[in-house]
C-alpha cells in the first residue's frame, strides 16, 4: 500500500486525533500475494503530481493513501478532492485527516478546471472530505466546480462522489441541478457496522439520497461501493445489494479494505479474487449494470473506462 505522508503538516497537527487514545491492533495480517501495488517512480507519475501541485490541489489519491496512485498517475488520471483535507467525520477506515477544516478556497474552481485541462482527462472524478460545518455541506462549491470544468473542458464527462448531505436540506438538490454525469456516493460497508466504522452516518439515509437522485434526474447514473473486509458476513452484503437496487443504483464497486495504520479499523479478512468474483456475479443477476469487484477495486479506478462501458449497458438495456 502506498501512503504519501505530508512531514510539514503532520508536525503542525496530529492526523487523527480521535484515534489516539486507541490501542494498536497486534494482530495485523500480513497482505496476501494478489495485493501488491509498485512504489509510483514513473515519468506519468511525476507529470501528473507536478500538475496536481502546481494547481495547488488535493487529491483523494494522496490523502487516503490509495494503493492504485501509481498505476492511475501514470496514465494522469486523479481523483480531485475538494474543500480542503480536514474532514469533520471520524470513519474508523478513513485515513483523510480528522479536525476543524479551514475556510473553502474561492480559487479552487478554477484551479480544479484548469488541471483537468492541462491533464487532458475524458473524464474527471470529484469527491471531497465531509464538511458539516457548511451550511449546505458544501454543495454549492460542488456546484461551481462542475461548472468551472464544463467551460475549461465541455466534452469532459464529470463524476462527482459526494459526502451524505446529513441535515442539510436542498443540498442535494443543488449538485444535481448542476447535472454531472455520474452520482457516486459511497455506503463503504454493510448497516451493522455503521456504528463502529461510520459513526456519523446513517446508512438508509445513505440508500435514500441515492434513491432521491433518480426522482429528481431519471437519466442520472449512480453509483455506490463498499469495503469487505470490515467484518461483514455475506447475507448482509447481498442484502445491501439489494437496498441499491431498490434505489435504482447502476453501478456497484467492492474493493478489498486495507488498514491505514495500526489505530485504525482493523481487517478482519483478506477476501479472496474468487469471492469477490462471486459478489460480481450476483450483483449482475441482481440487475446492475456495471459491476467492478476486486481486492484492488476502488470507487474511482479505471472511473473514466467504467463510464465508457455503462453507457453501453444502458444503452442495450434499453434495447
Amino acid at each position: 500500500m502506498v501512503t504519501v505522508i505530508d512531514t510539514v503538516r503532520q508536525k503542525a497537527r496530529p492526523r487523527h486525533p480521535e484515534k489516539a487514545h486507541r490501542p494498536d491492533s497486534s494482530d495485523v495480517q500480513r497482505k496476501p500475494e494478489w495485493i501488491r501495488v509498485r512504489a509510483p517512480t514513473s515519468r506519468g507519475f511525476l507529470e501528473t503530481q507536478s500538475i496536481v501541485q502546481a494547481n495547488n490541489l488535493l487529491t483523494v489519491c494522496e490523502e487516503a493513501g490509495c494503493p492504485n496512485i501509481g498505476e492511475c498517475w501514470d496514465k494522469k488520471h486523479a481523483t480531485f478532492m475538494i474543500m480542503g483535507d480536514i474532514c469533520t467525520r471520524a470513519c474508523a477506515f478513513c485515513n483523510v485527516a480528522t479536525g476543524k477544516p479551514n475556510a473553502l478556497d474561492i480559487a479552487e474552481p478554477e484551479n480544479v478546471a484548469r488541471a483537468v485541462r492541462q491533464m487532458g482527462l475524458s473524464h474527471a472524478v470529484i469527491t471531497s472530505v465531509d464538511r458539516d460545518d457548511l451550511t449546505d455541506g458544501g454543495a454549492a462549491h460542488f456546484e461551481k466546480v462542475i461548472k468551472a470544468i464544463r467551460a475549461a473542458s465541455p466534452l469532459t464527462t464529470i463524476e462527482v462522489l459526494t459526502p451524505d448531505f446529513l441535515r442539510k436540506p436542498g443540498a442535494l438538490e443543488r449538485v444535481i441541478a448542476a447535472k454531472p454525469d455520474i452520482f457516486n456516493h459511497n455506503l463503504e460497508t454493510v448497516p451493522g457496522n455503521y456504528l463502529v466504522v461510520r459513526p456519523g452516518a446513517r446508512y438508509f439515509h445513505s440508500v435514500r439520497l441515492l434513491q432521491r437522485v433518480k426522482e429528481l434526474d431519471s437519466t442520472m447514473f449512480t453509483k455506490s461501493g463498499i469495503m469487505l473486509g470490515l467484518g461483514e458476513e455475506r447475507n448482509e452484503v447481498l442484502q445491501l445489494m439489494d437496498d441499491l437496487r431498490v434505489a435504482g443504483v447502476d453501478f456497484l464497486t467492492i474493493g478489498q479494505y486495507l488498514q491505514p495504520t495500526r489505530k485504525h479499523h482493523k481487517i478482519e479478512k483478506f477476501v479472496t479474487p474468487e469471492e469477490f468474483k462471486s459478489y460480481e456475479t450476483v450483483a449482475y443477476a441482481k440487475g446492475f449494470l456495471m459491476v467492478s469487484s476486486s481486492p484492488m477495486t476502488r470507487s474511482s479506478h479505471h472511473a473514466g473506462d467504467h463510464f465508457v462501458r455503462l453507457r453501453i449497458a444502458r444503452g442495450k438495456r434499453a434495447e
